[in-house]
């Protein structure tokens, strides 16, 4: 016996030696069936192949031209029309935009789509903005613009049963807020009620641009109703799952548009929000130390999501449902006899419904929803709010300061925004830039998860007014 290590040039002759083989075997059994229903007709051979042979020996249906004859220029040609590369250059089809008008897409857009999903996923892979959402983000918008692919086509393709199972409802984004409520820790907030103040400033943001909104119909070929501007305002909270529940609720044609611009602002926190941290406040002020947060007790945990679900029943329903899946995932958690389920909604669950929604905005990233001027400029205006946002809670971390003895750091008021936890990390680092032993990300989670409750609760009040 050889060995295939010691002799590798018997590997290739063996397969040489199949492949001939399966060749004179496939040439064998063609000519076979032919030939015996030329020496024995009206036996049983030719009653075999009569079922796909006519008498002049081709294959049933093709007597009559209709299945063409190929040759090689046009089996060559066929090939080439089929490739991306020639689609980029020559494609040509009419889309409906959100606004319900026919639109031409070119070739070159879906390329320019294809080549924006891949610089997301560079900044989630190689930049580390948010790997978790921008990954799939990115994926999701090169799988939809991929060229004869199909897979965000009615009704089948792949992209486009997610889409419609999970992210152009409620589903998905109640889901997420459940894994969130599971994964946050509410004790910084209970322990310095104060800085749920901070929280609520981040949504002058929301309601800021929703001014703002209306502003932008005087620009030509922009048009936005009043539910429509709640749907962009609401991307100032920096909250992905709430900002495409209330874009489903109220304007389900932006939704695409508003949570794509949403999850790219939450992946850019660490780029935009430092330098207005640092614009609006004083060496002085970063340099505060807060004192240290008293510890919270199981039972204060255990009723804090009780309650204030409670408050939301009874004064805000429209909001119960963010709220209260975002309080039933805290319970399960603080409550510790349904460990399991705990560990579900932080993990598996959170991961799953994570890549799957992910992967579903990153469906809507396509020509005709995203290159043109509407959505241009909720992308602009929701840099805006997000800004507004990030300016409010520190300006009001300020002013609070003026009637506290004990003084909050201003730069724990940039954490107000929904980003959990990414806001209060930049946060904590820009205060240890200047002093690497004032850490401040404890104190920065309360305003943070304020924040999750702050939008929310706006998100409820607008699906109140307008929904």
């Amino acid at each position: 016996m050889f060995e295939f290590k010691k002799d590798p040039a018997w590997v290739t002759k063996i397969c040489f030696i199949m492949l001939v083989g399966a060749v004179a075997l496939s040439l064998a059994l063609s000519f076979a069936p032919r030939a015996q229903a030329q020496t024995s007709p009206g036996g049983a051979a030719a009653k075999n192949t009569a079922s796909y042979l006519n008498p002049d020996g081709l294959i049933t249906g093709t007597e009559h031209g209709e299945i063409p004859s190929i040759s090689i220029p046009s089996f060559a040609r066929s090939i080439a029309e089929t490739t991306g590369l020639y689609a980029f250059i020559t494609d040509l089809k009419k889309m409906i935009t959100p606004g319900g008008e026919s639109t031409t897409v070119y070739g070159w857009q879906e390329l320019l789509m294809v080549i924006v999903g891949f610089v997301i996923v560079w900044l989630g892979a190689v930049k580390g903005f948010e790997p978790l959402l921008l990954i799939p983000i990115g994926f999701g918008t090169i799988f939809v613009n991929v060229p004869f692919a199909g897979m965000g086509d009615p009704p089948h393709g792949f992209l486009h049963i997610i889409y419609e199972s999970g992210v152009g409802n409620e589903f998905f984004p109640l889901f997420i807020f459940m894994g969130i409520g599971a994964m946050t820790d509410f004790g910084p907030l209970i322990a310095n009620p104060k800085t749920a103040l901070l929280g609520a400033a981040a949504q002058f943001g929301v309601f800021g641009t929703l001014f703002g909104v209306t502003a932008m119909n005087l620009l030509p070929d922009v048009n936005f109703t009043l539910k429509e501007a709640c749907a962009v305002a609401i991307i100032g909270g920096a909250d992905g799952p709430t900002t495409i529940y209330i874009a489903a609720k109220l304007a389900p044609k932006l939704l695409a548009t508003v949570a794509v611009a949403a999850y790219s602002y939450m992946a850019l926190v660490p780029l935009i929000q430092p330098p207005i941290m640092k614009a609006l406040t004083t060496k002085e002020e970063r340099l505060i130390r807060m004192k240290q947060l008293r510890h919270v007790s199981k039972t204060e945990k255990v009723l804090f999501p009780l309650i204030v679900f409670s408050l939301a029943i009874l004064l805000l329903p429209a909001a119960a449902p963010l709220i209260g899946c975002l309080m039933f995932g805290n319970f399960i958690k603080e409550c510790g006899v349904v460990e399991r389920l705990s560990k579900t909604l932080q993990n598996e669950l959170m991961n799953i419904v994570s890549i799957l929604l992910s992967l579903g905005v990153g469906s809507q990233m396509t020509p005709e929803k995203f290159l043109n001027p509407s959505s241009l400029s909720i992308v602009a205006l929701g840099l805006i709010a997000f800004c507004i946002a990030t300016a409010t809670g520190i300006l009001v971390a300020k002013f609070m300061n003026l009637f506290l003895k004990e003084k909050i750091n201003p730069l724990i008021g940039s954490a107000g925004v929904s980003a959990v936890p990414m806001a209060a990390r930049v946060s904590n680092k820009v205060g240890l830039e200047y002093d690497p032993g004032n850490f401040l990300l404890m104190h920065a989670m309360g305003p943070n998860v304020a924040g999750v409750i702050g939008t929310a609760i706006a998100a409820g009040v607008m699906i109140a007014s307008y929904g």
